[in-house]
């Protein structure tokens, strides 16, 4: 997983910083810092440190190699047509056995003859493994090797192939040629277009007809309004233009990709970390309190846990049910460090021996906990659903992992993680008061009533107890295998795999979050409404250079732009910008100016679409769709409505999207929003939690709503004319009896003068 860009520091490149380029004029490396001069002339001096962690600093397109990609977004196997991706494997597959001897890449899963004499490491140099692969792609037949792209590779090739697939994966085995910039449709005159978008507007109300039904629609439009001289392309252009402007069938395009199995093979012996990283999600056996109602609920613990040294890497606390974002957002938590927190002493700070906690700490930009954090390899799963999607997909593309679903009926694949479910239950949950026990019958008679834990004290507790004591906790029977009977723990095993094979610290970037998130293809940005996802429009100044055009993307997503979904908070979703790849919020376009609405989730959206649908409702913007978000939110509260008279799986309902914006914000950067500072759960004197803010969220619905009704009147109405002065004001302003001065006076009197002697006359 690479996140990071080189910045290239050369006499010459060119660096742009905030917002300014300047170009390096002298680099002095003995003394760690350059000189840079302005586009005016100005010079300045300095470090290479203080240009490294500037938040705003990137190298110029202009000069460096990223240059060639400006003015489109980043390529990904996605793009790639299966045949095309096909050959790319194919292409990876020759790298790989040119480095390691195996086409798998992988020793201990070897093909038939493997490794090959020519190709064995242990025998030959990387130079004649690179020959002898030439010499092999040459021996093929002409037909053959022209049908798969190895025609024309030599030397040089290998080597630049390599480099692409070590720095972008399977995409760099790429032909740029696959991937060409998008050219449009020069027939698609705009008498044309106007005729499409016509015949669009009007198939809309009518029932389903065919693309021939369409086309002659087209001409009949063209020839009524411009005349018969207008040009028509052809039928399989206008089906061709249909289906990239608004998909197959009227509907807009979705995605077609299909999640793939990875097949395992073999006996893998795990002996480092990170190698296998093993998620599962159970519900937890103690009943909480949610945030909202104060309701005891039930919440669902998923935990990621190393192979290799048992250490409990991350896990999430989810109301109801975790989806693929959380279970993204889980992925990249192993991969940070986890930061201290305020109650947390000395003795849970990082401390393995080899790395200091000062290190960690100024490459992180915080204190770390003493919790392992690495980029994980393989990740085995159940066969839930939640870990079987397209997001997921995507996910591990993202993450450079490998997500492996255990064998049907074989628990054996995961008992690691199974096992430390029971473990934790026996060490923490049953000396808990909420504990609901291992099922029905050993359930006590009143588990909700004994919940005192609210949701926030419940995560708190349980990072806290995995740093201070599971992490630290002796493994017994779980001992590695070349030190059976030592006294090892999690902890220990981690220090010591720092004398084996060094530890990488890779620590991602903020970024990171916005390519986790679902992916969404847009057609086309809308000058005016901007850029439609899931049925909400989204807008925002980022979009303003590429309204009404179509994107330079090519291959299977050829032309369309490419938005980032926040599922747990629809109120806003991320663009990447094309020229500085630097990643813009949109907002959406029903909030108010104040935004003061409540966040909601993927579910309320659904809801509320299906109940404007149930209504008959078309309205013209998404601003017509607030009051009947903000009623379902809570803005009334009838008799039905009173949390009393509610149903228990309506005020969980309510709870989770408060809940889940919460996690969304504690996620998204710093850098894009504040984070959403947790209150901490008020204690009663009988010790239960009930922190009842739905008089707080009712409110919040109805300042939002007013707001915006306050903004359609002064739009609507015409301004308020103002209020006459009273009587007298005038002669209040100066003083009657002041005599005027001797310069006003002669000035009055030369005014005076010449219309008296006209009178006179």
């Amino acid at each position: 997983m690479s996140t990071a860009h080189t910045l290239d520091l050369s006499v010459g490149a060119g660096v742009v910083l905030d917002d300014v380029e300047w170009t390096v004029e002298l680099r002095e490396p003995h003394l760690g810092r350059v000189q840079l001069v302005g586009p005016d002339g100005v010079r300045q001096r300095l470090t290479f440190r203080f240009l490294a962690n500037h938040e705003r600093c990137r190298p110029s397109l202009r000069t460096s190699e990223l240059g060639a990609s400006r003015g489109r977004q980043s390529a990904s196997v996605g793009d790639l047509e299966p045949d095309k991706r096909r050959l790319a494997e194919l292409r990876a597959a020759h790298l790989l056995e040119v480095k390691t001897g195996f086409r798998s890449g992988d020793p201990l899963r070897p093909g038939p003859g493997e490794p090959k004499p020519e190709y064995n490491p242990e025998a030959t140099t990387l130079t004649q493994r690179r020959l002898a692969k030439v010499a092999e792609l040459k021996a093929l037949a002409s037909q053959e090797a022209k049908l798969l792209g190895l025609a024309e590779v030599g030397y040089r090739t290998l080597i630049r192939w390599e480099k692409n697939r070590n720095r972008f994966g399977l995409i760099g085995c790429a032909d740029d040629r696959w991937l060409r910039v998008s050219g449009g449709h020069p027939s698609i005159s705009e008498e044309v277009r106007e005729a499409i978008f016509a015949v669009r507007a009007e198939t809309l109300h009518r029932s389903r007809v065919d693309g021939r039904t369409r086309e002659a629609m087209i001409h009949q439009y063209v020839r009524e309004t411009f005349g018969a001289d207008v040009a028509v392309p052809s039928y399989h252009t206008l089906l061709r233009v249909w289906k990239e402007w608004f998909g197959p069938g009227g509907a807009r395009q979705r995605y077609a990709r299909s999640a793939e199995l990875p097949i395992k093979a073999g006996h893998m012996v795990v002996h480092r970390p990170g190698q296998v990283v093993a998620l599962d999600t159970t519900v937890l056996p103690v009943m909480v309190r949610e945030s909202v109602f104060g309701d005891p609920v039930k919440v669902h613990l998923t935990l990621a846990m190393d192979v290799y040294t048992h250490s409990l890497c991350a896990f999430r606390l989810t109301l109801v049910s975790d989806t693929s974002v959380d279970v993204a957002m889980l992925l990249r938590d192993v991969t940070l460090p986890l930061p201290m927190r305020a109650d947390w002493g000395k003795e849970m700070e990082w401390p393995y021996p080899g790395l200091p906690a000062a290190v960690v700490a100024e490459f992180a930009g915080h204190k770390v906990a003493g919790l392992p954090f690495f980029a994980p390899e393989t990740v085995t799963t159940d066969h839930g659903s939640v870990y079987r999607n397209h997001h997921l997909v995507d996910v591990q593309r993202v993450l450079g992992c490998n997500i492996l679903p255990s064998r049907v009926l074989r628990p054996t694949d995961k008992q690691v993680v199974e096992r430390a479910f029971g473990s934790i239950r026996t060490l923490l949950f049953e000396q808990l008061l909420g504990y609901t026990g291992v099922d029905a019958a050993d359930r006590g008679a009143d588990p909700e009533g004994d919940a005192t834990w609210a949701i926030e004290e419940m995560e708190h507790l349980i990072a806290t107890w995995i740093v201070q004591v599971w992490q630290q906790r002796r493994l017994g029977e779980y001992a590695p295998s070349w030190d059976p009977g030592g006294d090892h723990s999690p902890n220990s095993l981690f220090a010591a795999s720092f004398t084996q094979g060094g530890f990488a610290m890779e620590i991602p970037s903020p970024e990171l979050y916005y390519q986790l998130l679902p992916e969404h293809s847009v057609t086309r940005i809308h000058g005016r409404r901007g850029v439609k996802v899931r049925g909400l429009w989204y807008d925002g100044p980022a979009l303003d250079p590429y309204r009404d055009q179509r994107s330079t993307r090519g291959g299977k997503r050829k032309g369309q732009w490419i938005v980032h979904r926040e599922p747990r908070d629809r109120r806003t979703v991320f663009f990447q910008d094309p020229l500085s790849h630097e990643w813009h919020p949109l907002s959406w376009t029903g909030l108010p100016p104040e935004e003061k609405v409540p966040a909601f989730g993927d579910a309320r959206v659904r809801d509320l679409l299906h109940r404007v649908e149930r209504a008959g409702l078309k309205p013209k913007t998404d601003a017509e769709l607030l009051p009947l978000l903000l009623d379902m939110i809570g803005l009334r509260t009838p008799v039905t409505q009173w949390p009393t008279r509610m149903k228990k799986s309506q005020r969980t309902e309510y709870a989770r999207d408060v809940t889940q914006a919460e996690a969304a914000a504690a996620d998204r950067p710093a850098t894009t929003t504040a984070r959403i500072e947790k209150k901490p759960a008020v204690r009663t004197a009988g010790g239960t939690v009930v922190p009842l803010q739905w008089p707080d969220q009712a409110r919040q619905a109805a300042e939002s709503l007013d707001a915006e009704r306050r903004r359609r009147r002064k739009q609507a109405g015409p301004s308020q004319p103002a209020l006459p002065p009273p009587l007298g004001a005038s002669y209040r302003k100066g003083n009657l009896f002041i005599l005027p001065d001797e310069d006003e006076c002669s000035a009055a009197e030369s005014a005076i003068g010449p219309a008296a002697e006209e009178e006179e006359d």
